[in-house]
């Protein structure tokens, strides 16, 4: 089997984030995993629009040119690890409109999730398990939950404890897997 690539979706753009110092932190304890390659996806680097097609995404039939942008960018991928933040009991309306913009770039692919904030992002998460479902994404059970109060200093920086490695490498090993039993569905 050919090397898996998976996104690391950073999954906010707000200023004062903290996605991207989550996602890289994920990035850094994926590096040198046998069999994939990580790459991080920042939001703030896909500036889409709220959701703007004439036709519902699961006709593939997109007309503006951000939307082919964003499809070029996310067909590739084998898997994603969703980095998001937990907004008023839920994920950040970026994140949530970014994968309302595509249907078929997402289908049969794996999914991890990881959240972060005062409850350590798990209402986030559970909404986008119910997101990445209807999106026919295989959502992995492990997750990382990160919490505000305890895993960055001062509500700021991004300092977490040791506990997660462990449960982050289950997290690599659990997506990676099901991305390769995902990819001959999509050949």
């Amino acid at each position: 089997m050919t090397d898996l690539k998976i996104a690391i979706v950073a999954g906010s753009t707000r200023p004062g984030r903290h996605s991207r110092m989550v996602a890289d932190w994920v990035l850094d304890r994926a590096a040198g995993r046998p069999g994939a390659r990580y790459d991080i996806v920042d939001l703030t680097a896909h500036p889409l629009p709220l959701f703007d097609e004439a036709m519902p995404p699961s006709f593939g039939q997109y007309q503006n040119a951000h939307t082919k942008a964003w499809a070029a960018t996310i067909a590739p991928f084998d898997g994603f690890v969703f980095v998001s933040p937990e907004y008023n009991h839920s994920t950040s309306a970026a994140l949530k409109n970014a994968l309302d913009y595509l249907y078929a770039e997402w289908q049969n692919k794996a999914a991890a999730l990881v959240g972060y904030g005062s409850l350590s992002g798990t209402r986030a998460v559970e909404h986008l398990r119910l997101i990445c479902a209807e999106l026919q994404m295989a959502t992995v059970r492990q997750q990382l939950a990160f919490s505000l109060f305890n895993d960055f200093e001062n509500f700021t920086s991004f300092t977490p404890a040791a506990r997660h490695d462990d449960a982050a490498d289950a997290m690599f090993t659990q997506l990676e897997n099901w991305a390769g039993a995902l990819k001959p569905l999509r050949a």
